[in-house]
């Protein structure tokens, strides 16, 4: 009952947040992979409320950029305490860190992870098998860590995603929810070892109890974005209005208007503190969405307006024949067992866009006349930064939110207003040209 006796509240564009027992006060916490999208939005989330959270420690292999930590106040960042830790090390090594550093964590919030480079021309999550090598042994390795540090939490929140429910692999059952199956015997996903390894820690520690949180695309101003689907859409907007060309859109007319949704970071953040914070909620997993559509015909309207492409949008082609066509699994070999393959069509590639030298030249005349706004440089390594943007193309299905609801949460975020956020955010990261507005319109107000 720690936040249903008390009304909710509103934050900025973050409506009907809950509010949390008063008495609820000097908590600690461990925030891993703190300079992620998802981790350093929830420490953000955290360092608003200075009663509740005295003490936040941000475990990372290298402490947040300058940038991200000058989108705290100086007051949040004297209670961050970061330390250096790999988690691939050996779990001894790691304990000894912990103990150095005389961490104390009253709930957990892990973030890590480690994205292995697909071979040349691979889509981006084909490399499975290393996925789940890699990342699974962050998570076991930290477990273990703990446990010679005897550090015992009394929450310990996992975050995974969409991709539990096989969104990478073929047709799903649409909207996912939190029961639905595991599918290992499709393809090997790291989510599923580190759920059950979350589970055994659990166990074998019986005074802690267990999160899973399950966003989709995520969204958050972060330096390290590589899996910031939507970034290399904003880059794309800007050098295209810089050279006075219109925004084209890569793919049919059923993805035009398809309803997509996505997951602010700094909202999932908010959820993620409330499910730890709330009894009834322990030993569950929650879907993280915004329950808020966005339509790629709106959505390129408003890029067009928030980055000045003064020549408009070029919709979807009409000509069936110009498409290239990406086909996907079918029947027994998809989450739902039955069916159709997913056809994705594309009449071309953000990858092969920023590959050409003009659209580099491009975006290096708009550093030239930034004075020194515009620091980072993606077209340095197009398919790490750009490969992602591809993928955000694809139709992904809606996360249920009702579990969530059911038990009492109510926040929410207009995405279009959290684009604009995280979009203004990147600029001031340095990642994208100063937008030629000062606020977005809500999805609302579109005509």
């Amino acid at each position: 009952m720690a936040s249903e006796r008390y009304p909710v509240h509103h934050n900025g564009i973050y409506r009907n947040l809950p509010t949390f027992d008063p008495s609820i006060t000097g908590l600690s916490a461990v925030i891993t992979g703190a300079n992620g999208i998802s981790g350093f939005h929830t420490l953000r989330v955290l360092l608003e409320s200075p009663q509740r959270w005295s003490t936040i420690y941000a475990l990372s292999r290298r402490p947040p950029p300058r940038q991200m930590l000058a989108l705290l106040s100086e007051s949040q960042r004297s209670r961050v305490r970061h330390v250096a830790v790999d988690f691939l090390e050996d779990p001894a090594k790691i304990a000894q860190i912990l103990r150095s550093a005389d961490i104390k964590a009253d709930y957990i919030f892990f973030y890590s992870y480690l994205q292995p480079t697909p071979s040349p021309g691979a889509a981006v999550w084909s490399n499975a098998e290393e996925l789940v090598k890699v990342n699974s042994a962050l998570l076991d390795n930290f477990l273990q860590a703990i446990t010679l540090a005897n550090i015992t939490p009394k929450r310990f929140l996992l975050q995974t995603g969409a991709k539990h429910y096989g969104v990478q692999i073929g047709r799903v059952r649409s909207p996912a929810i939190e029961s639905d199956p595991y599918l290992s015997h499709l393809e090997p996903n790291f989510y599923y070892p580190q759920e059950e390894s979350l589970f055994n820690y659990c166990k074998a520690n019986n005074t802690t109890s267990w999160n899973i949180i399950r966003p989709a695309w995520v969204l958050g101003a972060v330096n390290n974005a590589q899996m910031n689907a939507l970034l290399p859409i904003a880059i794309y907007s800007a050098v295209q209005a810089h050279k006075g060309e219109p925004i084209s859109f890569p793919s049919d007319w059923e993805t035009w208007q398809y309803e997509g949704y996505h997951s602010t970071a700094l909202l999932t953040g908010y959820l993620s503190e409330w499910a730890v914070l709330e009894e009834k909620a322990k030993d569950q997993a929650f879907n993280a969405q915004d329950t808020s559509p966005v339509s790629w015909d709106r959505f390129y309207e408003a890029l067009t307006r928030w980055f000045g492409v003064e020549k408009g949008v070029v919709p979807p082609e009409e000509d069936t024949t110009k498409y290239e066509e990406s086909i996907g699994k079918a029947g027994a070999d998809t989450p739902m067992g039955y069916g159709p393959p997913i056809v994705h069509r594309t009449t071309f590639k953000l990858v092969d866009w920023a590959s050409k030298p003009e659209n580099r030249a491009a975006w290096l005349d708009l550093q030239r006349k930034s004075n020194g706004q515009l620091t980072d440089n993606p077209f340095d390594d197009v398919q790490e930064n750009f490969a992602f943007g591809d993928q955000a193309f694809r139709k992904v299905p809606s996360l249920s939110m009702n579990k969530a609801r059911r038990l009492g949460w109510t926040g929410f975020v207009d995405t279009f207003e959290s684009l604009f956020e995280t979009y203004s955010e990147m600029g001031v990261l340095g990642m994208l040209p100063r937008l030629k507005v000062d606020r977005s319109n809500r999805l609302s107000e579109y005509p």
